[in-house]
């Protein structure tokens, strides 16, 4: 059957807001940014955001590997960062919290609510991922991901896109997990010999399985003063 045309118009002005709501979303977005980068601000230490599965269980070699990377970090001195979520994010944050460094929380409230972890100093609960993404970069120092799904990948690749376009400098990434991220560097390098990114840019990631190569490579690069553009 034809598709009807005549009403689109109509069911397209539905999603549009009366002045009022978009003044009152306009206050909610700002009171999130406010509220999420008075956080980052007040993190005294470097740090790391380590991005990873919701999904994975406590006993799975994964969970084991990110518990050691978030400790790993915190006896360097450093915080650990996650998406405040169960999984690889509680992983990376009990590890840190048992080495006694500072374990942090950015959560996203979703339609399958998940709960935020118990091994958390700070947290904040955002409602917009845009939001909550960039208070990831603005409070870390480099970025790891471990094995996840499309949220992770999300991260990801926004970390990528902000490195190479020169949105921030020097911003290490680490792919852990050697057999979960093999594809992406493979992938990477057809695209590099169809033109569609530069050689160079594959320069960005380290590929690890080795939860002390992974914390050196973000180590290294912090101690050159690589830092990242606010």
């Amino acid at each position: 059957m034809e598709r009807d045309t005549t009403r689109m118009p109509a069911e397209r002005a539905m999603w549009f807001r009366e002045e009022e709501d978009l003044e009152r979303d306009l206050r909610f977005i700002h009171d999130e940014f406010k509220t999420g980068l008075e956080l980052v601000a007040s993190i005294d230490r470097p740090t790391a955001a380590i991005f990873g599965s919701a999904r994975i269980a406590a006993d799975h070699p994964w969970y084991a590997a990110a518990r050691a990377l978030g400790a790993g970090f915190a006896r360097e001195g450093w915080a650990v960062i996650t998406g405040g979520g169960p999984g690889l994010m509680e992983a990376a944050n009990r590890g840190a919290k048992e080495a006694g460094g500072l374990s942090i929380g950015l959560g996203i409230k979703l339609p399958r609510e998940e709960r935020m972890n118990d091994w958390l100093d700070l947290s904040y609960d955002f409602k917009h991922f845009y939001a909550r993404k960039v208070c990831f970069v603005k409070a870390s120092e480099g970025f790891i991901a471990c094995p996840g799904g499309w949220g992770t990948n999300d991260e990801l690749y926004e970390a990528l896109v902000l490195i190479q376009t020169g949105k921030v400098q020097h911003f290490p990434v680490v792919l852990f997990g050697d057999g979960h991220w093999r594809w992406f560097v493979e992938w990477s390098e057809t695209m590099v010999e169809e033109g569609l990114i530069e050689s160079g840019d594959l320069d960005i990631v380290t590929l690890t399985d080795d939860p002390d190569e992974a914390i050196a490579a973000v180590l290294a690069c912090y101690r050159r003063e690589c830092g990242h553009v606010a």
